[in-house]
């Protein structure tokens, strides 16, 4: 049996509310009314608006609690649509009712920036109702772009229908704007804006950017209506879509699937009803199609399974799909466990044919839960360069500066400049002309300016601009018009300044700024007053040093009683950071989100009443560790703490069930930062400071504690980032404290992991701090190169045997990872390299302690922070004689 969809195709879902409205049936509402208000915002991370209301609201149906878009965005009007229009629709809520309209302005954007940020997958959702809110009755038609890119086009042309547009993207930047252009067809509205985190570890999609086209649960069930959430994590539309012929089978309770194998989040509800056909020769056929518009784009399908019915040992049931004539491999579903397909390693362009049938193995008809469709969505331009933004912003913050345009990039897409600057290209899009004349600009001129690195053209005349004109504008290596007249500038003219204006390497303006000294008088005036003034302050200094010495002296005492009294106060406070089982569950949303797993278990994401974001590992029943080794972790977690150790929040202890409850970190963990999949590079001077960060962890472990602890599974997974990338040292409470403060080692079966583990343990099966040396040594060369430590293929390469044939030859720039397109000082890549290879060693005793590491590493970053400095003061002579390719944006 089979079902054909050719559709022309538009970037968005359309809604019939008349139907919708008319498909809510009894038993649904029955459903909805049972369900308890939960305040919340849904997934840490997630951001759900409402645009047009006055104030913040929890939705009835979904529990989602709504923000005004006040916070969001600083254009527009509050609108409502017209009573005759008023919608209630259990799908989105109350949010129909009011929408913002913005009648003036090409280009106006919400800024949204999500917890999390960059380097995790965000679903977006923007939903449009016209409503007739202006009683013109003339829908309009309008763009939307989800950053610097182009994203939908939007036709509101039927009166009683809401439109939705979603797309996945995989966030670079910590904030992104969805903005809506007007086209000419009629003022741009927005209703709702919905912003959903995502499990990294699904929709893993080459391009980065796809829209959904098609998400169906099939069903014969003529009572569904839609699905989202709370009934789906992730917030997704689920609609019912009924293969033609096919008949539904449903389980009657939802308590037997197993979650933990539910990877992608589908909702329980959905996984319990499938749709077969009648017998078992006949198939589940679908089809759809895009218009030829977009006939070179790639296709996405998703297909999810359950087997939802306890088959006997005589029944089998193996299923054979078939996917634009290509057929995947047979699969067989475990009762009661979801089983999700991706995308396959294939191109499908514009056109989906599938069939599901069953193999000639299977007695038993093929089954399908629900699918989805997903698009490629093309996102070819590059923002502005980053730092050029954050200087721009900078500047618009500190000067209040209120420019209706002043939205969203400042460059792209070039239709939409901001006004008062003009943009080049150099690698990267590029500020080059700002005009902020007659800008009522008031105060110094700010520092954020000397960022601004190609410009040309400053003009800040006719101001209210005070203070010294600033040295750092002669040192903008491309300014060629400075102009400051008409302010309230004093003191004197850079002497670099007056050079460049009178040997015409730059045109300066400086007239009506009657307190500025243009003469060497200026000069001699003030050389007097130094004087003056340091006769005064030394004689000051000698009554100062006094008391200072007096004053360090008391300091000394406090601190040693406020020491002891902080170490009671944490024993006390310590003893109470327990957790129940039913805590853990409800800060987990019942174990709904997986970020990670390892030999204890896995690792959930948590949040606690405050909305602080914890991460939670609970003891799974087949872990190799045991309960000996939890009191350990929970009660030596306890006493460390240190900056760059991750912290225990508290722990649950009850029965059988065990979880430790640790501060989330943002960023995830190091070795995702590196895998050659991530577009987020880490720049040079980030990677020196997590070497350092990660450095002090270890060197606290290793000397700061009595007994000392020993890692014994170092690793670029065990290092992980907050939100302002500091590094912390993870899953060192499994390791083991020295048995006396002297001894010199430790032999106990190690947590090591393979290519990381110190060589010296095949022999003499001991552990000891030289081993996390070696860990670390291995930790830094994959930070300095961004090689795996276990290159795979025809035979396995450790990093060690990479890097030694390349030191041999003394090429440290083929060592060093390519991404950084030779950003770093070569004097400070080859101290790293010799840090990193004095740390690996063979032989143990020959390693360096970590403190002489850390002293090591610290100078390393010095000298990279050296040469910055040296080359932004010398950047104008450097950039005559050679090619400054600035860092990739992030």
């Amino acid at each position: 049996m089979g079902a054909r969809e050719s559709l022309v195709f538009k970037p968005w879902v359309i809604f019939n509310l008349a139907v919708l409205m008319a498909g809510l049936c009894e038993g649904h509402n029955k459903h909805v009314e049972s369900r308890k208000l939960i305040t919340t915002t849904g997934r840490p991370g997630s951001i759900s608006i409402d645009c047009g209301v006055d104030e913040d609201y929890p939705d009835e149906q979904s529990g989602l609690y709504y923000k005004s878009d006040s916070d969001f965005v600083t254009t527009g009007v509050k609108k409502q649509v017209s009573p005759q229009y008023m919608p209630t629709h259990p799908q989105v809520g109350q949010m129909l009712k009011t929408l913002r309209s913005f009648p003036e302005g090409k280009k106006n954007c919400y800024n949204l920036k999500p917890e999390q940020g960059k380097g995790h997958h965000y679903m977006f959702r923007a939903i449009f109702y016209y409503g007739n809110y202006d009683g013109l009755q003339q829908p309009p038609s309008f763009g939307v772009y989800l950053g610097v890119n182009f994203w939908m086009n939007v036709d509101c042309s039927n009166d009683m229908t809401f439109y939705y547009g979603e797309i996945i993207q995989f966030l670079s930047t910590d904030t992104i704007d969805v903005c809506l252009v007007n086209t000419g067809s009629g003022i741009p509205i927005i209703s709702g804006l919905e912003l959903r985190l995502l499990n990294d570890s699904i929709y893993q999609i080459e391009s980065r950017v796809v829209s959904n086209q098609i998400r169906y649960d099939v069903m014969t069930d003529p009572n569904f209506s839609t699905a989202r959430y709370k009934d789906d994590v992730y917030d997704r539309f689920w609609t019912h879509f009924n293969f033609s012929g096919a008949h539904s089978i449903k389980r009657m309770t939802n308590t037997d699937i197993i979650g933990n194998n539910n990877n992608y989040g589908i909702p329980t509800e959905i996984l319990r009803t499938a749709t077969q056909p009648s017998n078992r020769w006949d198939s589940l056929s679908y089809s759809f199609s895009i218009s030829s518009g977009f006939s070179r784009r790639d296709l996405y399908v998703y297909f999810h399974f359950a087997e939802i019915v306890n088959t006997t040992k005589d029944q089998q049931r193996e299923i054979s799909i078939t996917l634009n004539g290509v057929t995947l491999a047979p699969i067989t579903l475990e009762y009661l466990k979801p089983l999700s397909i991706g995308p396959q390693n294939f191109s499908i362009k514009g056109f989906v044919n599938f069939s599901i049938g069953a193999t000639t193995k299977s007695n038993l008809p093929p089954l399908l839960n629900a699918f989805e469709i997903y698009m490629d969505v093309d996102f070819p331009t590059a923002p502005t360069y980053l730092e050029d933004v954050d200087a721009i912003m900078d500047i618009m913050q500190m000067y209040k500066i209120n420019r209706a345009d002043w939205q969203g990039d400042p460059c792209v897409p070039g239709a939409y400049e901001w006004s008062g600057l003009h943009c080049g290209f150099d690698n990267f899009t590029r500020i080059t002309y700002l005009n902020l004349s007659s800008s009522n600009l008031e105060g110094e001129i700010s520092s954020s300016f000397f960022n601004l690195t190609v410009m040309e053209t400053l003009d800040l005349s006719n101001n209210k601009l005070t203070g010294s004109v600033p040295e750092f504008l002669a040192q903008l290596p491309k300014l060629k018009v400075l102009d400051l007249s008409r302010n309230k500038f004093s003191g004197q003219i850079p002497r670099v300044l007056m050079e460049k204006s009178n040997n015409g390497t730059m045109q300066l303006r400086l007239d009506e700024n009657p307190d500025l000294c243009l003469t060497n008088a200026c000069e001699n005036n003030n050389k007097k007053k130094v004087l003056a003034i340091v006769a005064s302050v030394v004689s000051i200094l000698a009554l100062l040093l006094f008391l200072s010495v007096l004053f360090i002296i008391c300091r000394i005492k406090r601190r040693r009683q406020k020491g002891a009294k902080l170490k009671e106060e944490w024993s006390m406070k310590s003893k109470n950071m327990t957790f129940t089982y039913s805590e853990i569950s409800n800060i987990t949303s019942n174990f709904t989100m997986v970020i990670g797993e390892g030999g204890f278990g896995k690792v959930y994401l948590g949040t606690l009443k405050d909305g602080t974001c914890v991460a939670i590992k609970v003891l799974s029943a087949s872990s190799k560790q045991g309960y000996k080794e939890f009191q350990a972790e929970a009660q030596l977690l306890m006493i460390v703490h240190h900056k760059n150790l991750v912290s225990l929040v508290g722990y649950c202890d009850e029965d059988d069930n065990k979880a430790l409850v640790y501060e989330y970190m943002a960023n995830g963990n190091l070795r995702q930062h590196l895998l050659d999949r991530n577009t987020n590079i880490l720049s040079w001077i980030e990677r020196l400071q997590i070497a350092v960060d990660a450095a002090h962890g270890l060197e606290y472990l290793h000397n700061g504690c009595r007994p000392p602890i020993v890692h014994r599974d170092l690793k670029t997974s065990n290092i992980l980032l907050n939100e302002n990338m500091q590094a912390k040292i993870a899953d060192f409470g499994l390791s083991r404290a020295f048995l006396t403060e002297f001894a010199s080692h430790i032999s106990t079966c190690p947590a090591g992991t393979l290519g990381y583990l110190d060589p010296e343990f095949h022999s003499s099966r001991v552990i000891n701090k030289k081993s996390d040396v070696y860990s670390f040594g291995i930790v830094l060369l994959e930070l300095v190169s961004g090689q795996p430590v276990i290159t795979r293929g025809e035979e396995a390469i450790h990093i060690i045997e990479w890097i030694n044939p390349l030191i041999e030859i003394g090429d440290i720039r083929k060592i060093i990872d390519p991404r950084l397109q030779g950003e770093f000082n070569i004097n400070a890549a080859w101290k790293a390299m010799e840090i990193a290879m004095s740390c690996v060693l063979p032989i143990g005793i020959q390693r360096p302690d970590m403190s002489c590491v850390l002293s090591e590493l610290k100078e390393c970053l010095e000298l990279e922070m050296g040469s910055k400095e040296t080359q932004r003061t010398e950047c104008q002579i450097l950039s005559n004689s050679l090619e400054i390719t600035p860092p990739s944006a992030r």
